[in-house]
């Protein structure tokens, strides 16, 4: 199969196998029963579901179903090419967006309401075009990554205004392959065809000290903003984006894999998954952030 997905806890599961990749299998997996499937004019590249709505997406196209009963409501056509199949859908299905690229050639994003059935915003958010999206689990904030890996915005929903700037690295250029938030959304993951998961924390600095630390911190922004004019713009923006809170090295680099945050026993954790079946489980210090440990590996 290329596509395997599963509606949270539920006994549904989305498969689309390689020898018919036009068609979408839909099956009560507990029953080892069929429910339903329907075919594509293209290859699907993606699928994502929530308990509202089922999002197929080809490379120029976009299909949205009810999940109660599969009707189709509504087709995107000739969307800009996507080859990869990009896309992410709001977990929270009291809205159901649905983020995919607005271009092929530079980073721009299409917010779309999927329970409304219409566009919300669209956000100029790289470059150079999109590489990895994801929302966090409110659907408030939309994470984004373009194709040269170095750096990593997230935005408000549905206003669409930057929140955050990150910089993965200035060295080179990488495939990010996974962007995730953790559950309350404090954290946002990374990880690419390097050996280094990134994990950064979405805060805002501000004055930790009293009246004479917040009137120094304040001259010291303002002598920094009217400074930072009369650098190259990427360079003061290099200036003002903030670095890894926590970082990962994994025992081996190339491999394509995923990375998720999750609460495991009461203690936060990272997940990565990687192409050739190995999983690996680090705990991370929320705190102090940091190199974080290698708690449990599995094959």
């Amino acid at each position: 199969a290329i596509v395997i997905f599963r509606l949270f806890s539920s006994s549904l599961v989305v498969v689309v196998s390689t020898t018919m990749p036009q068609r979408m299998n839909i099956y009560h997996f507990k029953k080892g029963t069929e429910i339903c499937n329907y075919s594509y004019p293209n290859n699907i590249l993606a699928v994502k579901l929530n308990r509202q709505r089922l999002v197929v997406c080809l490379e120029e196209s976009i299909y949205i179903h009810n999940i109660k009963d599969m009707k189709l409501l509504k087709t995107l056509l000739n969307t800009p090419s996507n080859p990869s199949g990009l896309c992410a859908l709001s977990i929270n299905h009291s809205n159901s967006y649905l983020a995919y690229p607005g271009s092929a050639t530079i980073g721009e994003i299409i917010v779309y309401d999927a329970n409304s059935l219409s566009t919300v915003t669209m956000i100029p958010a790289h470059d150079s075009p999109l590489a990895a999206l994801t929302f966090n689990s409110s659907a408030t904030k939309l994470a984004s990554a373009s194709e040269r890996g170095t750096v990593i915005r997230v935005f408000s929903i549905p206003e669409g205004q930057r929140l955050f700037e990150f910089r993965r690295g200035m060295k080179r250029y990488v495939n990010i392959s996974s962007l995730s938030f953790s559950h309350e959304g404090q954290f946002l993951c990374a990880s690419s065809n390097t050996e280094t998961v990134h994990i950064f924390k979405l805060e805002q600095m501000g004055p930790s000290g009293g009246d004479d630390a917040a009137s120094w911190t304040a001259y010291v922004g303002k002598m920094f903003s009217a400074a930072s004019s009369y650098f190259p713009a990427q360079v003061s923006g290099m200036m003002s984006q903030d670095r890894a809170f926590a970082t990962v090295h994994l025992l081996t680099s190339g491999q394509k894999n995923v990375c998720t945050l999750a609460m495991i026993q009461k203690l936060p954790r990272l997940l990565v998954a990687t192409a050739d079946g190995q999983l690996f489980i680090y705990n991370i210090d929320p705190l102090d952030g940091g190199e974080c440990m290698l708690a449990y590996k599995h094959r």
